[in-house]
Order: structure tokens, then C-alpha cells, then sequence
């Protein structure tokens, strides 16, 4: 990860089934360069159940559309050699790219199987409400359209630990499928109970030759697509011991640096702290908190006090190994996860997360070149490109917060020997308002400027580097020094 880096997450849900994909953001990746990104996280690009499958339900991750599976030799987003041209151009761009990578769970089986089970309770788990009894299940994977290029691995029920779907009787439930050492994952977060079973056929991290195949697509696809990292969809249905083996594994087979994240949805500080035990510390994390406090903070902005926008976020207690993000693909209008972020404080919750400190800064798709559709959404590119550009001029050096009411607060950024700029941020939820901080006297009888155009007043450093920093109402500045022309 690059100083000051910022990561693109490059989807969104609703994109359309076209398989243009991966030729249209390779058009993209050039401004994209330019405007201050240094990596990119792209969708699933593993064969789903079809064409019109976000990637999350992955069906085949040794197909990178290559094979003519579900329908299609292309995924939704496009063809091997199409995603293989994209990395290149973003890797010819200095650029780094992570993939989407989903190991909870397989779906769209090739034939279903018999197999012994007990009917759980759905909001708790530990509980059986059924007797052992057989159905019949989609839990056969041999790939048959592939041919057994690059794995001859098949998947059975044997190496699945549940499933939500009785083909015998056609009704749906959650199903723990039996038979030696099988059980529920007792590393995995405590919701309803145990929450190892998400969805569809539920991957058994346990089962020795799950490990093994699993080790071996993980060093297979980061040879297969030279990629510099991945990010991981679901971690708190994974087991924590197979997840902190698989870390080292790929650790000690790859010879460069891989940058590893990944989505542990839970708001609670102590769960997540379990659980970064539990993997020491071996990849980086989102900072989900964050993104429900700015959601709140935005949704209740007359009760809401700023100062507390930081509690029980990953960013304040371990802020090495936060992502920091605004909104993603699951908290989009119309998912499940629904959390959006009000647009008129999107310009505060990029500043939030492009002009501390720590974090790590994602910016979502979505909020950058917007989303058509029923769940339209308008992107705020221009804004979120002006804050990247101050970013990258200014936000570097220790920082100084002023938390001075419910509805203002601000902090400076005092620069580096590299970086020397200093950068003031004030934002308030409530009215236009002033707030007194210190940029420091070497710059007293400076003159500084709003920087995002919000304000076009000039404000005087007095003589002990303190002055009254303007800020509009429901809104966030920046100033700096005004620079000769």
C-alpha cells in the first residue's frame, strides 16, 4: 500500500449483463491514474451461477471466463484474456489490483446428492429441531464444461458442512449436513448462534482436502492473474484458524508483497477484536462501524453528535489495518445490507475518510460514476476527485483534532519534511459557523484559502497561528495557504 494511497472499489450491483465490463474500465484506468488512485478492487471474476450473477454466487473459481459454463464462456464482466488485458494496462499504470475473492460458500452445483442431515433453527443455529434424516441436495461439483483443466478437484457433500435446499421434499431450510468430524465452524461469529451457514452450499473449511484445494487455487490465482492482493467476501462465516493458515500460505508461496482485506460485517469493537485474534492480525479489515456511524450521522443530523463519529470504529482503535469506506456494493439501495449514505453528507464522509490520518480510503463505484437504474444513485465524482487532489497535496504529518461541538468539529493536517503544506478541515452538520484552530506560527500573516470552492473568503494566520476557519452549513472546507500565481 502506496503513502496516501486511495483504492477504488471499481463495481457496483446493478452494473449491466453486457460482458463490457472490463473494457470499459480499462478505458477508465488512465484518469483514473491521474486523478490520485493507486489501486483497484475488482468483482468476482470467477464463473457464478450465470451471466446475470454479481460473482457471489461462485459456481467454478478456476473459470475466469475461459470455459463455456452456466450459459456463457464470459462471466457477467467479461472473458479471461479481456480481464488479463486489464490487469496489464493496470499494473503498465503503476496501479495495483485486488480481486473479490468468495471461499464461504459454492453454488449452482452439476447434480445433487443423499446425504444425512438435522434441520436447524434459522435465528439459532446450535438448535436442532429435527431428527437425522436423508435428503437430497445440490452439493456435486465436477465441472464438466471445464474438463478438469487446471483442477481435477470434485466437489461433494462430504466436503460442504450445509445447505438451505431439500430437492426430495422441495422445501427450503438449514440443513447441517452429518457425518465424521462434521460440525459448525466454532471459529466464526456468535450471530444466531453460530453463523458458519450464510448461504447456498456451505464450504466445510475443516475438511483436509478442502484445505489443500483451497491452498492451491489461492497460489494458482495469483500466479494465474499476477494480482497484488485480494479481498475477502463473508470473513465472519469463515473459519478463523483456516482463514489465518490460508494468510500464511500464500504469504510464504508468493514471491512479492500481497495486500490482503476483508469485509467482517459487524458493528460491535469486541467481536472484531476476537476475531483479529483469532488470525493475528494477518489482513486488514473494514471499518464497518464507521460506515453506520456516517450513515446515522447523516440520517439524524440534528441529534447526532460529531464528536462521537469515531466510537467503536476500527479506524480509532487499530488504525493500521483499517479500510475505510463511505458505502460498498452491499450497502447500495436495494441490497440487503441497505445503509446508504444520505448524499448530502457524502462530501463530509469522504473528507472523514480521504484527509486524516489512518485509514486506508476506498472509494465506492457507485458514489464516484453514480448508478442508473431503479435504485438510481448520482455519482459525486467531482467532488470526490477535488478531495483526493487535496489528499495527496496536503494530508500528510501529525494531525491535530478540535472536537468543539455536537454539530462542528475540524482537525489539522501539519504536513511532513516532504510535504510541508499545512491543511485545516471544518465540518459542520448544523449551521454556517467558524471554528478557532492552530495551524501553527511559522504561519502567522499567512493568508489561506478555501480549497473545494465552498467559500471565497481569504482568512489572515494572526501571530500565534491561530484564525476562525469558515464552514457552510450541512457542509465541509478545506484551507491552505493561498499560493502565488
Amino acid at each position: 500500500m502506496l503513502e496516501n494511497g486511495v483504492m477504488l472499489q471499481a463495481f457496483e450491483w446493478y452494473l449491466p449483463n453486457n460482458g463490457e465490463y472490463y473494457k470499459n474500465l480499462k478505458s477508465k484506468i488512465e484518469d483514473l491514474k491521474k486523478k490520485g488512485f493507486n489501486a483497484i478492487w475488482l468483482p468476482p471474476v470467477y464463473k457464478a451461477t450465470g451471466t446475470d450473477d454479481v460473482g457471489y454466487g461462485i459456481y467454478d473459481l478456476f473459470d475466469l471466463g475461459e470455459f463455456d459454463q452456466k450459459g456463457a464462456v464470459r462471466t457477467k464482466y467479461g472473458t479471461l484474456p479481456e480481464l488479463q488485458a486489464l490487469i496489464e494496462e493496470l499494473h503498465q499504470q503503476e496501479m495495483e489490483v485486488f480481486v473479490d475473492v468468495v471461499l464461504n460458500h459454492k453454488a449452482g452445483a452439476d447434480f445433487t446428492e443423499e446425504f444425512e442431515v438435522v434441520q436447524v433453527d434459522e435465528e439459532d443455529r446450535l438448535q436442532e429441531i429435527s431428527e437425522p434424516h436423508l435428503i437430497e441436495g445440490w452439493t456435486g461439483f465436477n465441472f464438466p464444461g471445464r474438463e478438469d483443466n487446471y483442477s481435477t478437484f470434485s466437489w461433494s457433500s462430504s466436503h460442504f458442512s450445509g445447505i438451505d435446499y431439500d430437492q426430495k421434499e422441495e422445501r427450503t431450510g438449514i440443513f447441517k449436513i452429518l457425518g465424521e468430524n462434521k460440525r459448525w465452524s466454532e471459529k466464526v461469529s456468535h450471530e444466531k448462534g453460530n453463523y458458519d451457514y450464510l448461504m447456498f452450499a456451505d464450504i466445510d473449511h475443516n475438511h483436509p482436502e478442502v484445505q489443500a484445494e483451497l491452498f492451491y487455487w489461492g497460489e494458482w490465482i495469483v500466479d494465474k492473474l499476477n494480482i497484488d492482493g485480494m479481498r475477502f467476501d463473508a470473513l465472519k462465516h469463515i473459519d478463523g484458524d483456516f482463514m489465518e493458515a490460508f494468510l500464511k500460505h500464500l504469504e510464504e508461496k508468493s514471491d512479492k508483497e500481497l495486500y490482503f482485506f476483508g469485509e467482517y460485517w459487524m458493528y460491535d469493537a469486541e467481536e472484531k477484536n476476537q476475531y483479529l485474534d483469532k488470525i493475528k492480525y494477518n489482513t486488514d479489515l473494514f471499518d464497518v462501524a464507521l460506515h453506520y456511524n456516517m450513515e446515522q450521522a447523516a440520517k439524524d443530523s440534528a441529534n447526532y453528535d460529531l464528536r462521537k463519529i469515531f466510537d467503536q470504529t476500527l479506524v480509532q482503535e487499530h488504525p493500521t489495518i483499517a479500510v475505510t469506506f463511505v458505502d460498498n456494493h452491499d450497502s447500495q439501495p436495494g441490497q440487503a445490507l441497505e445503509s446508504f449514505v444520505a448524499p448530502w453528507f457524502k462530501k463530509i464522509a469522504y473528507g472523514l475518510i480521504l484527509l486524516r490520518k489512518d485509514g486506508y480510503p476506498c472509494v465506492f463505484y457507485g458514489d464516484y460514476y453514480g448508478v442508473e437504474g431503479e435504485h438510481s444513485v448520482t455519482g459525486q465524482k467531482e467532488i470526490i476527485d477535488q478531495l483526493i487532489a487535496i489528499r495527496k497535496r496536503y494530508a500528510y504529518g501529525e494531525q491535530t483534532d478540535y472536537m468543539e461541538d455536537k454539530d462542528l468539529i475540524g482537525w489539522i493536517r501539519h504536513g511532513d519534511e516532504d510535504h510541508p503544506g499545512t491543511l485545516a478541515v471544518v465540518i459542520s452538520t448544523g449551521d454556517a459557523n467558524t471554528l478557532r484552530m492552530q495551524v501553527g506560527d511559522v504561519h502567522a500573516g499567512k493568508i489561506f484559502v478555501e480549497l473545494t470552492g465552498d467559500n471565497a473568503h481569504e482568512i489572515k494566520i494572526d501571530e500565534e497561528g491561530y484564525a476562525n476557519f469558515e464552514v457552510g452549513p450541512g457542509t465541509l472546507t478545506c484551507w491552505a495557504e493561498k499560493l502565488a500565481d
